[in-house]
């Protein structure tokens, strides 16, 4: 092959790679963003006893905010939710979670939500916490940077 060809060549195929890759990760239209969004929560209060949802879920740079005003960042939570899981059985009650009144509200590659979480504990009692979550799209993936949960009266 020429040089004149082998550089035209090269040439097309860095351009497609970089038009691939900024395809790839172009925020998804509004309706793709509120579906997702919508979605990993509910996955994500499915599998809350899993640290691996946490790793997807949680950014590296996070910061929480817990209803009692705990600061914690996205290691702390995965390692607290690692040795949770290595203690407990099969047998051992879970506390389940459920959201309601789920509000994304998607501005490009930024989305912010806005629920109601039910959390059931195993002796039969409940309440509720109104959360907050703050989405950046990165890497073709929706993921928490910051969150707010407040508990309610």
């Amino acid at each position: 092959m020429k040089p004149r060809s082998r550089a035209f060549v090269l040439g097309t195929l860095l351009f497609l790679s970089a038009s691939l890759l900024r395809a790839a990760d172009a925020a998804p239209t509004p309706e793709q963003t509120v579906s997702a969004i919508s979605g990993l929560l509910r996955e994500f209060l499915t599998r809350v006893d899993d640290p691996a949802m946490h790793a997807r879920f949680w950014a590296d740079d996070l910061v929480y905010t817990s209803g009692k005003g705990e600061v914690k960042t996205k290691a702390e939570i995965v390692a607290g939710v690692a040795a949770a899981a290595q203690a407990s059985t099969a047998a051992t009650p879970r506390t389940s979670y459920a959201a309601e009144d789920i509000r994304v509200r998607p501005y490009g590659a930024f989305a912010a939500l806005n629920f109601r979480l039910l959390i059931r504990n195993p002796d039969g009692t409940h309440w509720y916490s109104r959360n907050s979550g703050a989405f950046l799209w990165r890497n073709g993936q929706w993921q928490v940077v910051t969150w707010q949960a407040t508990r309610e009266p």
